[in-house]
Order: C-alpha cells, then sequence, then structure tokens
C-alpha cells in the first residue's frame, strides 16, 4: 500500500472521532443545566419556620385578612417576589387559622369575599367556603393550611414551600 491510500481513512477516522467528540461536549454543556435542575432541588435545605405576621391586637375576633410575610425559600435576586401571603381568620381571642393564599387547582392566588364568606379563584372559578373546603368548581383539595401560634402577643405563621402541584 502507499501512503495515499492510507491517508483518506485516518483523515475520515479524525473527522470521524472529532465529530463524536464534539457532539459529546456539546450534549454535556447542554444538558448539565437539565441535570441541575432535577437534582439540586433534592439537596437543597427547606427554609420552614415561623414567620411574624402581625400582634394578636390588630386582628378582630371573626375577620378574615391578608397577612404578608417573606417568603420562605427566596433567591437573591428575587426582590418584592420574595414577599408572599396567607389568610387569617381570627376565630376567638386566643385561636387563629390560617390559609395559603394559593388555589389547590393551579396555584393561582385566591382572594376573600367578606360579603360571601367565600375564597375565589379567579382563574378557573374556584370556589372555598370560609373553612377552607372546595365549594364549586375545579380545585381538588381544600386551601392549605399553616399552623399558627400566639408567641410574645405576636401571630406567627409556620410556612413552607409552595408544594409543586
Amino acid at each position: 500500500m502507499d501512503n495515499s491510500e492510507q491517508t483518506p481513512i485516518n483523515r475520515r477516522k479524525f473527522f470521524t472521532r472529532l465529530s463524536v467528540s464534539l457532539i459529546t461536549l456539546s450534549s454535556i454543556i447542554v444538558g448539565l443545566p437539565f441535570i441541575g435542575f432535577l437534582f439540586v432541588p433534592l439537596f437543597r435545605k427547606i427554609n420552614r419556620g415561623w414567620r411574624d405576621v402581625g400582634h394578636v391586637d390588630q386582628f378582630t375576633v371573626g375577620a378574615t385578612v391578608e397577612v404578608a410575610y417573606k417568603d420562605p425559600t427566596p433567591l437573591p435576586w428575587a426582590g418584592i417576589s420574595a414577599r408572599t401571603a396567607a389568610w387569617l381568620r381570627r376565630k376567638s381571642q386566643t385561636e387563629f387559622i390560617a390559609f395559603s393564599i394559593d388555589c389547590t387547582h393551579l396555584g393561582c392566588p385566591v382572594r376573600w369575599l367578606p360579603d360571601a364568606n367565600l375564597f375565589m379563584c379567579p382563574c378557573h372559578g374556584g370556589v372555598y367556603y370560609k373553612d377552607g373546603r372546595v365549594a364549586a368548581g375545579p380545585p381538588p383539595e381544600p386551601l392549605r393550611r399553616y399552623p399558627v401560634r400566639i408567641k410574645n402577643d405576636r401571630v406567627e405563621i409556620y410556612t413552607s414551600p409552595l408544594p409543586i402541584i
């Protein structure tokens, strides 16, 4: 065999290996963010905790009000979106109930209609009774509840990240 016949075969192997290597490298570069997206939440510490939402005296017995607090899992760049809210009802002098502001259907924020004593989801027509039970519409479950406590005359809600529905 002379050299001219052997060169195209080596060149072909070289370019085949180069192409496979570049495709593999490109796949790794493109795939790493997806892998991170899938596995990082498994190792991230969930920041649950008690959030102060106000002094006991600022809530009226029988009234349901929106209370704002800092999201338990804010990202450094979240800014104003790191604030979230819950619905808080004072049942008696010492008893409070807190509901998630998010509809259990698709997570849209529900609003309280005091004249009707109902929570309404504006997105798909979900309706909840004042105790959080589903009254009508597509929500599959009642509104999520947060534990509430009174500490040093301050109302605190035990919050956790919104579950992925």
